[in-house]
C-alpha cells in the first residue's frame, strides 16, 4: 500500500483542550509526567467539569491578553480528557456527554486500559470519538516493566472490548530507551487488533522522568530519526494512520511556536492552565481559573518567552532540556528542535485524508 507523509501545520482557528480531570492513577508508570505538587490532587466533580468545559466554549478568548489566542467556537474545539487515569473519575461520563451537548468538535478519552467505573457502559460511540489506549510495548515483557505487571493483557483486553462495542480506538506508544527497540513490532500487533490510528510519542523530561533517570530515557537524534519515520511508514503500509512529533527540523524548515500560532490549553485540577507542555513542572503557567473565570497571570510566564528567537529553535526546550541539543565545533546547533506540538503524519493513500 502506498503512503503519504505530511507535516501538520498549526491552525489558528482550531482549539485543543487537554483537560486533566484528576491526577490520581492506579498505575505508576516510569515515565509519568504528572507532578501533583504542581498540578494538584483534587478530583474534579461534575459541576466543576461542566463549568470549565463551558469556559473553553467561548468563541473568543483574545481578551485574556495572552499571545496566541484566536477565535474558535466549540464546533472547532477538540477536548481530550486526561488524568492521571480519567476513568477513575466517576464524573467522566457526565463530562463527556456535556462536552457533546456543548458542541465540541471531537471528544477523546486517554486511558491506560483499565476502563474503571464501567465507562463503556455509561457512554456510547456517539458520545466519544476515540478511546486512546496507552501501550508501550508489543508484549508483556516490554510493556509491563514500564507500566506495571499485568497491564499489557488488561490494556489489550480493554482495546478489544471498546472495539467490540463500536467505539473508535487509537493507541499511544511513548518511545524511550526502554522500548524503542520494540517499536517495529507495534504495527503487526495493531493490525491484528484492528486498530487504525497510532500515535508515537516522544518521552518528555517531566514528572517522574525529570526526577529520576530522565537523561538515560531520552532518545538522541539518530535514535529517533533512524527508527520512528521508518516504523511509521511500515504501519501506514498496513492501513494505519500514524502521528508522531516532528522533534527535529530539517535545515529548510522554519521554526514556529504553537504558543504564538495555535490555540492549545493544558488544564489541571488546581486550575492552572499552561500553553506549553514543557513548562508543566514549574509555576510559570500563562493562565489560571479563579472563581469561574479564566485569568491571565502576571509575568514571568511561559508565554512571555514564546517570542524569543534562538538558533536552537524551541526556546523552552533550550532552557528546560538543554541536553537535547548537540553542537558542532563552531558552537552551532547540529539540529534545531521543533515545537513539541508540531506533528508529522503518515497515512495510507486509500485511508484517512
Amino acid at each position: 500500500m502506498k503512503t503519504k507523509r505530511r507535516t501538520v501545520q498549526f491552525s489558528p482557528n482550531k482549539r485543543n483542550l487537554f483537560f486533566h480531570i484528576l491526577t490520581q492513577c492506579n498505575l505508576s508508570c516510569r515515565h509519568c509526567y504528572i507532578n501533583p505538587e504542581q498540578h494538584g490532587k483534587k478530583i474534579l466533580d461534575r459541576s466543576t467539569i461542566e463549568e470549565w468545559l463551558e469556559l473553553f466554549c467561548a468563541p473568543n478568548l483574545k481578551d485574556l491578553g495572552v499571545a496566541g489566542n484566536y477565535t474558535a467556537g466549540p464546533d472547532e474545539t477538540n477536548v481530550i480528557f486526561l488524568g492521571g487515569e480519567p476513568t477513575l473519575n466517576p464524573a467522566l461520563p457526565h463530562g463527556v456527554q456535556r462536552a457533546r451537548k456543548l458542541g465540541y468538535k471531537s471528544i477523546t478519552v486517554d486511558t491506560n486500559g483499565y476502563l474503571h467505573h464501567n465507562i463503556l457502559e455509561k457512554v456510547s460511540p456517539s458520545d466519544v470519538d476515540y478511546f486512546s489506549f496507552s501501550l508501550d510495548g508489543s508484549t508483556p515483557e516490554v510493556n509491563d516493566p514500564i507500566r506495571g505487571e499485568g497491564v499489557f493483557e488488561t490494556c489489550v483486553s480493554g482495546i478489544k472490548k471498546a472495539m467490540s462495542r463500536g467505539f473508535g480506538v487509537s493507541v499511544i506508544f511513548t518511545a524511550s530507551r526502554m522500548n524503542i527497540h520494540d517499536l517495529v513490532n507495534m504495527p503487526p500487533l495493531l493490525e491484528n487488533l484492528g486498530v487504525r490510528r497510532f500515535f508515537i510519542q516522544v518521552i518528555g523530561i517531566r514528572g517522574k522522568s525529570a526526577r529520576s533517570r530522565g537523561d538515560s530515557l531520552q532518545l538522541h537524534h539518530s535514535e529517533w530519526t533512524g527508527v520512528v519515520p521508518r516504523v511509521a511508514d511500515q504501519a501506514a503500509q498496513r492501513g494505519i494512520h500514524v502521528t508522531y512529533p516532528k522533534v527535529f527540523l530539517d535545515s529548510s524548515e522554519e521554526f514556529a511556536c504553537a504558543g504564538l500560532v495555535a490555540d492549545n490549553y493544558f488544564v489541571f485540577p488546581n486550575g492552572r492552565i499552561y500553553r506549553c507542555p514543557l513548562c508543566e513542572d514549574y509555576p510559570v503557567h500563562s493562565l489560571e481559573i479563579r472563581e469561574g473565570t479564566i485569568c491571565p497571570r502576571p509575568p514571568i510566564r511561559e508565554c512571555d518567552l514564546f517570542d524569543l528567537k534562538i538558533p536552537e529553535g524551541c526556546v523552552l526546550n533550550k532552557i528546560l532540556h538543554p541536553g537535547n541539543i548537540t553542537y558542532d565545533e563552531h558552537g552551532n546547533p547540529r539540529n534545531r528542535i521543533a515545537c513539541c506540538m508540531l506533528k508529522q503524519e503518515v497515512l495510507p493513500v486509500s485511508g484517512i485524508s
